[in-house]
């Protein structure tokens, strides 16, 4: 089971979002004023609500932003290390799948120091040089 704070005031899809979201397998939604960093699971905000974390926002990749689409405040999600981002005049099943993706990330955690491995099959080869005297 994952949880999930919505925190996103009084925005009209947050009913439908809230009930495609508890109708999800595992999902536990709680509707809250200003998001728990400290809580487990994913937090889903707005523009007011992100506003109201602490910076440097820790664990960024377990944020939803739902917001209009506008340059500066998608540049502000981009700094914060924010990885979902929906907009505000997407469907909810988008915005819900969004979540539930974010909800992956935290239960399948990247350690940050490890780098991606590429098998040496899948490698390009050094090109040869040849001295040419």
């Amino acid at each position: 089971m994952y949880d999930v704070q919505l925190a996103i005031g009084n925005a009209p899809y947050g009913a439908v979002l809230s009930d495609l979201l508890t109708h999800t397998e595992s999902c536990s939604v709680t509707a809250v004023d200003r998001p728990d960093p400290g809580q487990p699971g994913v937090m889903v905000l707005n523009d007011k609500t992100l506003d109201a974390l602490p910076t440097p926002i820790e664990r960024p990749e377990r944020i939803v932003l739902i917001t209009p689409n506008e340059a500066r405040r998608l540049e502000r999600a981009w700094q914060a290390g924010i990885r979902s981002v929906v907009f505000d005049s997407d469907p909810p099943r988008t915005m819900a799948l969004a979540i539930m993706a974010a909800a992956l990330r935290v239960r399948t955690p990247n350690p940050p120091d490890q780098l991606a491995k590429i098998p040496p099959a899948s490698r390009r080869p050094e090109p040869r040089r040849t001295k040419i005297s």
